[in-house]
């Protein structure tokens, strides 16, 4: 039965984009809604599958999980953020330094004007 059922998800979503071919003439508003509503339809019918029953639960599970997640304070997003940037900056002007030095380095060493 679960095998019919996803099967079933298939087919509503291939007519969600079948329909939108189809309706080819037609404004586009209607045409994405034929998509929706495949869509919706398949999310619908999937929810009652194995797999559909697994994935709401993970789906209730990471939502709270994701409560439980301590978010920085304001102050200390922008300490990290300059912290990151200044790498950056330093890393940026390291390696132009080093490629400078490196094709200074070639261009002696075939006896080029520097």
């Amino acid at each position: 039965m679960n095998k019919l059922k996803l099967g079933l998800v298939f087919v509503l979503i291939t007519a969600g984009i079948a329909g939108f071919v189809v309706l080819s003439d037609s404004p586009m508003v209607v045409r994405i809604l034929s998509i929706l509503m495949g869509a919706v339809l398949a999310g619908v019918v999937a929810k009652y599958t194995i797999q559909g029953q697994a994935f709401y639960v993970f789906s209730k599970e990471s939502i709270e999980e994701t409560k439980k997640v301590v978010w920085p304070s304001r102050k200390e997003a922008l300490q990290t953020s300059g912290v990151v940037f200044a790498f950056v900056i330093a890393m940026a002007l390291f390696l132009w330094f080093i490629d400078a030095a490196l094709m200074s380095l070639v261009k002696l060493l075939m006896d080029q004007n520097v």
